[in-house]
């Protein structure tokens, strides 16, 4: 029986050697190696935001990336979102936490996402509306998606 996930919330420069190396490693096996993107994966967007991650003895189950605004977009935004163990909610409570930090830390009001496509509903459930057409990113369909504070539940 594997013990309670742990939560974990640093910036760049407070996360150890190990925990880098852990986050990188789980972010290649899924965006370049399981999705076959060949990309730069490792930005410099790393180094301009909240790493918030669930892991136990076994390494990271699920992570995301809370972005600084205007790194990527005018607004904070949310990213390289992964869950490796699927199935058990996790995908749904690393993005919940996410918005926490968004709204707790970084005081944001909206926050904005690029969706891999097949993940809208998850992101809807959340509170999530599209706001762009279908896109294609390295090969994968996406959407635009804002989060607004007082429009969530």
């Amino acid at each position: 029986m594997r013990m309670a996930l742990t939560l974990t919330i640093k910036r760049f420069e407070d996360l150890t050697a190990a925990e880098l190396y852990e986050i990188y490693r789980v972010r290649v096996a899924v965006f370049v190696v399981e999705q076959e993107c060949a990309y730069q994966e490792v930005d410099d967007a790393d180094r301009r935001c909240w790493h918030v991650f669930l892991h136990d003895d076994a390494g990271i189950a699920a992570y995301c990336r809370v972005i600084d605004a205007g790194v990527t977009f005018d607004e904070v935004s949310i990213g390289r979102v992964l869950s490796l163990r699927r199935g058990r909610g996790l995908g749904t409570r690393i993005v919940e936490e996410g918005l926490a930090v968004a709204r707790d830390r970084m005081n944001a009001s909206v926050v904005h996402i690029e969706a891999q496509t097949h993940a809208h509903g998850m992101y809807e459930r959340l509170g999530f509306v599209q706001v762009s057409d279908e896109f294609l990113e390295d090969g994968i369909p996406h959407i635009g998606m804002i989060w607004r504070a007082d429009a969530a539940r």
